[in-house]
């Protein structure tokens, strides 16, 4: 854990040393020229040393994280860690090429120097007392810690040892502990036992705890008499190549004396040839179980030869992408038990000797908490089962249990197993990933992530790396995607395009994680049953639930980096003031719902705050103060009490996201549903922007808006026909545009937009447009639209059926016309629109005819008919959506409804509905 704390420290350091910050701050620190070069030289010497300790920390963590001499060592580094990061935000702000921003720009400007700001001296002497904190550290690990570093003892052999331990107790599982695995074990049966001559790659894919291993060994017990030879290797992510080899040729010639005698002898080149040779001539069974990489994998496929044969080859693994590398068709994906499954398993562990495993009925309330507790993972459910096994089968000890389960999952030997084996998935997380995954364990229980949202917590965070000409936002993205595949966190949701949109945590992992959090100062989280009274010392918090304000008792407040809110139980935030006077290096302010109306003039002094977000706040003001948050790079004001912004907003040049839209008509239903905000003068100084949302179209704003080229989401509102030619001038100058919403200032405006965007994938349009704009805007043609996704037209007033004009659209997942058409009929026709999921035909008053013929729309999953008057028949073709899944019909009649019900094609859909009056 501590090699994280000083990977940040790491990164930035090395930000403050690139490009030369210290020669270009000479202007303002001329006469500090000879200081700036020696402070810079003990940070070189600070960052190599941490660097060293990184690499060894990565190394030595999983062998001693028991030891106590060494947690104690540990928490000393990472003190040392964190304060070198703060030093490091006090030089950057003060000398950093990009701010600009010293002691004499507050004498020039006339601004109050922040009473955090650290003067260069300080900065320098503790930097000094960091180094020699660092080498004192080091002479006291090389007296006191152990270093084991040689023999089976070494941090290589420990983990393969231990993985192989955890593989072995898993093969070793009663075959009473596999409850609801049949149809898994029929599956894996079937495609051992297939005709087919080609060798196969089978691979099982899930969590840690979900019974991977133990389903493999119970087939392969069963299946493997009908192989020539077989052979079962369990695989680490610090495998050895050579010793795996040597494993399977020691199983497949178990009975051969003679080729055993020499394996010990033989080099890898030998033992691939030997291995090879044998393969191609018999049919093999071979289970590399707990795969960890794509590139272990390959390794060992080099020697594992396909021959024509019928042999087989099955591989265990908790990463997506080494089970991609499965034969087509032959991934096996696990997943929880269902919740009477569960309670069966569950019986069976803790009532072993009780008639039919039968559950006291005085104890089942409990018992069956206890099992949702457990959200379904096989080896938890066995374990906690066989726990119970042995306590006194009373209420009382039951709801002991109950209560204290998550404390008995982190600290009872006999739940070790449940410990290892998740514990290893962390551990072989890369260290970025690491920050990542314990972040999202502050937050709570069953809590459902947004990908936006948490990906610019992450980047504020500073946990994202820079990686070649991606954006940060594209890397966190990668960083999300690779926890889902290593299944560290679950995918509840993608949206129309296919991208990652909702996803959780297993409360398992949340367990142990936040154990790991709270023991490393890495953040802790509050709730209700908290009570008001916060003690703790760490770097981030997370409130929830709080129906009273909490009081501050923090052992080192001025340490915090991160407040974040989740709801608006909490009835005020007195905390604030203190915050932003004390808590000088607060990285991320996330206030989101809470009822404050005010925030201080000292939050200007947070000269390290990279996200300020007060959405559903009270907060009626932004303070001038707000232009010296030089680092700022989410302001999320959406649906807060502010309606205009400071002139200095245009000076937080590093901004990247931002949120000023107020909604005026929750229901969205009449024509101006939001109001967005002016920028005052110089909006094209916000060359970072990626996101804006929502900009009032005038003048000034809009002469400057084709410099914001960065501008990947757009939201334009009062939008005038006179305004169109600028807007479609400044929109070509914005490559990466990929989500584009345009409000006309009233009805009758028509908006004109004869631009061409390849990258756009979300285009919503709210205003009229004139006849022929679907065939004439570049924006509806194929060429144009190859890469949108989803339409959205309001107010259109068409009154030629659209349909043929934008059928070109093939990309199209998702379609929405609200009071867009005027005309009659509307009608598919085969082969229109192959990828559409999603279609909304909503406030459309003349429609009387919706045709649907066969082959239109073949992926319609949702169709949504809404508010449609003159619609008092079943739409002709519906009886050809049958890969519908949902179907909504709101605001109709009666009649309509009656004959919808008749229509055999919706039988099995689920739908809604309701009457108008």
């Amino acid at each position: 854990m501590a090699e994280i704390v000083i990977l940040l420290a790491v990164k930035k350091i090395g930000n403050a040393l690139a490009n030369g910050a210290a020669n270009k701050a000479s202007a303002h620190f001329a006469k500090y020229g000879t200081q700036l070069l020696e402070l810079q030289g003990s940070m070189n010497r600070v960052v190599r040393e941490l660097r060293v300790m990184h690499d060894v920390l990565c190394q030595m963590d999983i062998r001693n994280r028991n030891n106590q001499v060494y947690e104690g060592w540990l928490e000393e580094v990472r003190k040392v860690a964190h304060v070198m990061e703060d030093m490091v935000d006090e030089y950057l702000y003060l000398v950093g090429r990009e701010h600009d921003i010293g002691c004499c720009f507050y004498l020039k400007k006339g601004f109050r120097k922040p009473r955090s700001l650290l003067s260069l001296n300080q900065i320098a002497f503790k930097v000094k007392e960091i180094e020699k904190d660092l080498m004192h550290l080091s002479e006291t690990k090389n007296r006191w810690v152990p270093m084991i570093i040689n023999g089976d003892t070494s941090s290589s052999n420990y983990i393969v040892k231990r993985s192989q331990d955890l593989a072995n107790i898993s093969r070793s599982l009663d075959k009473e502990d596999l409850v609801g695995v049949d149809k898994n074990r029929e599956k894996l049966g079937r495609w051992l036992a297939g005709d087919d001559l080609e060798c196969s790659v089978i691979a099982l894919l899930g969590m840690g705890g979900l019974g991977k291993t133990a389903l493999a060994a119970n087939v392969y017990r069963k299946e493997r008499e009908k192989f020539h030879y077989h052979a079962w290797v369990s695989i680490s992510q610090t495998y050895s190549r050579e010793d795996v080899l040597r494993s399977i040729i020691k199983e497949l010639f178990r009975d051969k004396v003679s080729v055993l005698s020499n394996i010990a002898a033989m080099d890898i080149t030998c033992l691939e040839e030997t291995l090879k040779k044998f393969l191609e001539e018999h049919k093999c069974l071979i289970i590399l179980d707990d795969v960890w990489t794509p590139e272990a994998f390959n390794d060992l496929s080099r020697a594992l030869i396909h021959n024509d044969m019928g042999s087989r080859l099955v591989i265990t693994t908790r990463e997506g992408v080494v089970a991609a590398l499965a034969s087509r068709g032959r991934i096996l994906t696990l997943e929880a038990l269902p919740e009477d499954k569960a309670w069966d398993l569950f019986c069976k562990k803790a009532f072993p000797r009780d008639r039919n495993h039968e559950c006291p009925a005085e104890l089942r309330p409990l018992s069956e908490e206890i099992v949702n507790k457990c959200k379904g993972l096989p080896l938890v459910i066995v374990l906690v089962g066989s726990l119970l096994h042995v306590r006194d089968k009373t209420m009382e000890e039951w709801r002991r249990i109950n209560v204290q389960l998550n404390w008995e999952l982190i600290n009872n030997s006999s739940l070790d197993h449940i410990r290892n084996v998740l514990h290893l998935s962390f551990i072989y997380l890369p260290t970025p990933l690491k920050s990542c995954f314990l972040y999202c364990s502050l937050f709570p229980e069953d809590y459902l992530f947004k990908r936006k949202q948490l990906v610019r917590l992450w980047i504020a965070e500073g946990f994202i790396e820079e990686r070649g000409e991606s954006t940060l936002e594209e890397v966190a993205e990668g960083y999300l995607k690779e926890l889902i595949d290593r299944n560290m966190l679950q995918l509840v949701e993608r949206n129309g395009f296919g991208r990652m949109k909702k996803f959780r945590m297993h409360d398992i992992l949340r367990e142990l994680a936040v154990d790991l959090c709270h023991k490393n100062c890495f953040g802790v989280t509050r709730e209700a049953n908290c009570g008001g009274y916060v003690e703790m010392d760490g770097r981030r918090l997370v409130l929830h639930k709080l129906n009273k304000d909490i009081q501050q008792s923090f052992s080192s407040i001025h340490r915090l980096r991160t407040i974040v809110t989740l709801d608006n139980n909490m009835p005020s935030f007195t905390l604030l003031l203190l915050l932003c006077k004390e808590s000088r290096y607060m990285t991320v302010l996330e206030l989101r719902g809470l009822p404050i109306k005010t925030i201080p003039e000292a939050i200007g002094d947070l000269f390290n705050l990279r996200h300020l977000g007060l959405r559903n706040s009270k907060v009626k003001m932004l303070l001038r103060s707000i232009e010296k948050l030089s680092n700022l790079l989410t302001l999320d004001l959406f649906a807060s009490g502010i309606h205009d912004l400071p002139s200095g907003i245009v000076k937080l040049k590093k901004l990247r996201h931002l949120f000023v839209e107020k909604v005026i008509d929750p229901y969205w239903k009449g024509f101006q549903c939001s109001s967005g905000m002016y920028i005052p003068n110089g909006l094209g100084k916000l060359t970072n922007l990626q996101t804006l949302q929502a900009l009032e179209a005038q003048d000034d704003s809009l002469r400057h808006l084709g410099e914001l080229r960065q501008l990947r989401s757009l939201r334009l509102l009062n939008v005038k026909q006179m305004h169109c030619g600028r807007i479609g001038e400044s929109l070509l100058q914005m490559r990466c545009l990929s989500n584009l919403y345009v409000n006309a200032s009233d009805e009758n405006e028509v908006l004109l937009l004869n631009v061409l965007l390849p990258s756009l994938q979300k285009l919503s349009l709210r205003g009229r447009l004139a006849e022929g704009a679907l065939d004439e805007s570049p924006l509806f043609q194929a060429v144009g639209g190859q890469n949108l996704y989803s339409l959205i037209l309001f107010w259109s007033q068409l009154r030629e059926d659209p349909l043929p004009s934008l059928s070109q659209l093939s990309n199209l997942t998702s379609l929405q016309f609200t009071r867009a058409y005027n005309g009659e009929q509307l009608t598919f026709l085969m082969g229109w629109f192959p990828k559409l999921k999603i279609l909304y035909l909503t406030d459309l008053p003349n429609l009387n005819r919706l045709e649907i013929q066969q082959g239109a729309m073949a992926s319609l999953e949702k169709l949504f008919l809404v508010n449609l008057n003159n619609m008092t028949e079943v739409p002709p073709g519906i009886e050809f959506l049958i890969p519908l899944k949902y179907l909504a019909l709101y605001e109709i009649t009666s009649d309509f409804l009656t004959l919808l019900r008749q229509c055999s094609a919706i039988r099995g859909t689920r739908w809604a509905y309701s009457l108008r009056d």
